[in-house]
């Protein structure tokens, strides 16, 4: 598999890539798995609400029981009354996560990068580095190479990239350890360097 290359004035070459990783078919099933799963494992479950038991309503009955020709009614916090408990509420010790095991993992992230090449979003570059920590510079630097919206996956992140990319919202940094299913799929094209190139066939190979 060969995979296009590229530099700041957004000269173009090609580079060989393993196809294991790079040449897969893609798998919409496990890709929309891992995805959910990467979602879902993020949540920190810090949603509450109130039974019944916990409302702020007072237990004095509304009305008698009989003769008043409504419903019978015990008190105001029943879930059946506006501003009642919830028969159900959600609580902060709520469990979102989804198993996906390792080998499911891989071949999902795989699967993307694949589907990405094929696509022609993936861009690899030699290294990329900034001299001063500017967000303009980062800015300029990718105007140049011709791409809006991207993920930037390095072998290394600097202190300069970390702090050039802050406030950029179409444009992302980040290590290769942290590559991640829901920033391949959300940015129109991905940068690679050839250090995470080489780091990401290991480790998903």
């Amino acid at each position: 598999m060969e995979l296009k290359t590229i530099n700041d004035k957004g000269a173009t070459g090609t580079i060989k890539a393993s196809d294991e990783l790079f040449g897969r078919d893609f798998n919409e099933a496990l890709v929309h798995q891992v995805v959910v799963a990467f979602q879902a494992n993020a949540r920190i479950g810090s949603r509450a609400q109130k039974d019944r038991g916990e409302v702020n309503h007072s237990t004095k009955k509304p009305w008698r029981q009989k003769g008043t020709g409504r419903a019978r009614a015990g008190m105001t916090s029943s879930p059946l009354w506006r501003g009642g408990g919830k028969i159900f509420p959600n609580r902060p010790d709520e469990n979102f996560t989804h198993k996906v095991n390792r080998k499911m993992y891989r071949a999902g992230i795989a699967s993307i990068l694949s589907q990405l090449a094929r696509e022609d979003r993936i861009r690899v570059v030699d290294q990329f580095k900034l001299d001063a920590p500017k967000t303009k510079l980062l800015a300029q630097k990718v105007k140049a190479m011709g791409l809006q919206g991207v993920l930037v996956i390095t072998d290394t992140v600097d202190e300069n990239l970390k702090l050039s990319s802050r406030n950029l919202a179409n444009v992302e940094v980040i290590d290769v350890k942290q590559a991640n299913p829901v920033s391949l799929v959300h940015y129109p094209h991905v940068v690679l360097t050839k250090g995470a190139v080489a780091k990401l066939e290991e480790m998903l190979k």
